[in-house]
């Protein structure tokens, strides 16, 4: 391996790609995530992006191999990363679609795209040895062509279910919870942007390909770790993923369900009676500070209220005329205006959080939403960021 001398040599740098590629994969297929309903989802998605790794590594290793019959080396290399960038672009949109609805892309649609992409990598490696430039070309044209159609398509899909499920989410647990899968959505986009960018690389000097292979090697490291520690606390996200499957509840269902017939007078009667019920019963959850707890079920705190998350909802839509979520919020930031003043060598971000703020931006945000200024401008400035006292 005379080419590990030079650390700017293409294939020092692929070897270095295949050596992470490789240990990337196993440390995630090592890890052990609970037999569990609602952990299905994540091994199968963890299985998926091990194997995109191990066919990484595996084109990788193929490339660094003296092939006499090869024209261009760095050429030859550029196709090769094609193969596994097409591949990694297919397992991540399949792994990170369906770990937030398995719904999305059945198995045999994952299978019939492996397929068409192993015979275009194929047809590509094997119009790289010896044959005429216009197979060559007609080749690498079909491969370009199917990657930019799947990475379209997927990218069009995972937009439509990331929405959907951070409505899920939202309703699941009543809070802005985005910043929980947040993640996901800026991973994948950097990843079909990695993919997508291989194109623009192959039109570069040869040189620019080394780049491109360093990045894709910082970008598995970079994803690997956050899909780690999102396996650490997957079941609190993952339980609002599949309720429907493990309740058999549907968080949206249809609004074609035409209403029973009931009796108005006794129907309003019952309401007023369960108003009133409710009513103590948030004035004793206020007075405990019990709105500061996060990551709870709209379910757990209708339980704790002593009523049903319907009764909950219309009870601050007629009462409020606001949701439970935003009245909440008010709550939380009211108390961290207070707690802001009383305890100005406290860190922002730890009030924030003591007052049921679990994302430092969120919290930022609401709050100059609501106040019309930063906390720590609120902090400054005693409470009067106006400059009047």
């Amino acid at each position: 391996m005379e080419f590990l001398t030079d650390i700017t040599d293409i294939r020092t740098i692929q070897w270095l790609a295949c050596t992470d590629s490789c240990m990337l994969a196993f440390i995630l297929l090592l890890i052990k995530v609970p037999q569990t309903e609602y952990a299905r989802r994540l091994n199968t998605a963890k299985a998926t992006v091990a194997v995109s790794f191990l066919v990484c590594s595996f084109m990788m290793g193929f490339s660094l191999h003296k092939y006499d019959e090869v024209w261009d080396y760095t050429l030859f290399s550029s196709f090769t990363m094609l193969i596994a960038a097409s591949f990694s672009s297919l397992a991540m949109s399949y792994s990170m679609i369906n770990l937030l609805d398995d719904k999305k892309i059945p198995g045999q649609t994952f299978i019939i795209n492996t397929f068409l992409l192993v015979v275009a990598s194929y047809w590509l490696i094997e119009a790289s040895f010896g044959t005429g430039s216009l197979i060559r070309n007609l080749a690498l044209a079909t491969s370009i062509a199917l990657l930019i159609g799947q990475s379209i398509w997927y990218i069009i899909l995972f937009d439509k279910t990331y929405k959907k499920t951070i409505k899920a989410l939202e309703t699941y647990y009543d809070e802005d919870e985005e910043h929980k899968v947040k993640w996901i959505k800026f991973c994948y986009i950097i990843a079909m942007l990695t993919n997508l960018f291989l194109l623009v690389y192959m039109l570069l000097p040869n040189g620019f390909m080394k780049i491109y292979i360093v990045w894709y090697i910082i970008f598995m490291m970079y994803f690997s770790v956050n899909f780690i520690s999102f396996m650490g606390r997957h079941k609190m996200v993952l339980d609002a993923f599949a309720r429907k499957t493990l309740s058999g509840e549907n968080l949206f269902p249809p609004r074609s369900q035409k209403p029973r017939k009931e009796d108005p007078e006794s129907n309003t009667q019952s309401m007023e009676k369960e108003f009133r019920k409710l009513e103590k019963s948030i004035r004793k959850w206020i007075e405990e500070k019990r709105y500061r707890e996060y990551d709870k079920t709209r379910e757990e705190i209708a339980e704790e209220l002593g009523t049903t998350k319907e009764i909950l909802q219309l009870y601050f839509t007629v009462v409020y005329k606001v949701d439970f979520r935003s009245w909440r919020t008010e709550l939380r930031i009211n108390d961290a205006k207070k707690m802001l003043l009383e305890n100005k060598d406290t860190s922002t971000n730890i009030i924030g959080e003591m007052c049921g703020f679990s994302d430092r931006s969120n919290f930022h945000s609401q709050f100059t939403k609501l106040v019309g200024c930063s906390p720590k401008k609120w902090k400054e400035t005693d409470g009067h960021p106006d400059g009047f006292k």
